[in-house]
């Protein structure tokens, strides 16, 4: 998230909720690379656990937790990671099917949340594994996004409380300034411009493709701020110190890495995507 959506209009962060919220991705961030470095199994392992966790955070936000959902959610999406790890992508997607029907028949009343919150998360699982499954691009084109989403969070944050302004859209979200989105768009490609200069990728599409990626990545943080207004919870849960939960923490990078994926997708197709979105 660019900003903060808990605290109130005008207020600044604590210090001490700052100091969390360093300390949390000092820790969090190198454990990310690492795992995405090592790719294979052990990346697809914590995607699964995060989108597992995703929707059980979705159904509280949105009311609809229970026992049965949350459950069968799991199974699903377990799943759905073991067959696209293993390369069974159709598997994956007629388990996806298959249990999102189920789901949503569980849900009743609550069926069209159960199911958004569903494909919320398949999308992202489905989409950070196979970007990371390209063996020659896979690793640049994951740590692409992952900065790319990062820098519009840092930069967003910091450009909007320091140079404050009007608005971006106070209903959903009252923290957010055209300041913090100006910023981290900004942010957004100096990230691609480093990328060029050590060599990964031509400068004048990356920047074309963060600037895509930062502005998706706030449309999914604005989404997620949207969801939560709509059923009055500030924070998806309290998992990570000084960020909320997963949804929090993750609203921009889930928008950001389907787009990634459907970029490289439409370049080189469905397992060389990490190619298609560094290779111009």
């Amino acid at each position: 998230m660019s900003e903060s959506d808990t605290a109130p209009a005008g207020a600044k962060p604590a210090p001490s909720n700052l100091v969390m919220r360093v300390l949390a991705a000092l820790v969090l961030a190198p454990v990310t690379i690492a795992i995405a470095y090592a790719g294979g199994w052990l990346w697809a392992l914590l995607v699964t656990l995060v989108s597992i966790g995703l929707f059980a955070e979705w159904l509280t936000v949105v009311g609809a937790g229970s026992t049965a959902l949350t459950g069968a959610g799991t199974i699903v999406i377990a799943m759905m990671g073991l067959c696209v790890a293993a390369g069974a992508l159709k598997t994956a997607i007629v388990v996806g099917c298959v249990g999102g029907a189920i789901i949503m028949l569980i849900a009743r009343g609550r069926f069209v949340w159960a199911g958004t919150g569903f494909a919320y998360a398949s999308a992202a699982l489905l989409a950070s594994i196979l970007v990371r499954k390209d063996l020659v691009n896979g690793f640049a084109a994951l740590m692409f996004v992952l900065l790319v989403v990062w820098a519009t969070d840092i930069g967003g944050y910091f450009a909007g409380r320091g140079l404050g302004g009007p608005k971006l859209w106070p209903r959903v979200s009252p923290k957010k300034t055209w300041a913090g989105a100006l910023g981290g768009f900004a942010a957004s490609l100096a990230v691609a411009s480093g990328f060029a200069a050590c060599g990964i990728g031509k400068l004048v599409p990356l920047l074309l493709v963060s600037a895509v990626l930062s502005v998706v990545s706030q449309l999914g943080d604005l989404f997620e701020s949207a969801v939560k207004r709509r059923f009055g919870v500030k924070d998806s849960s309290h998992l990570i110190p000084g960020h909320g939960g997963l949804m929090d923490r993750l609203d921009g990078f889930v928008a950001a890495i389907l787009v990634a994926w459907i970029i490289g997708f439409l370049r080189h197709g469905v397992h060389s995507a990490g190619s298609g979105l560094m290779v111009w």
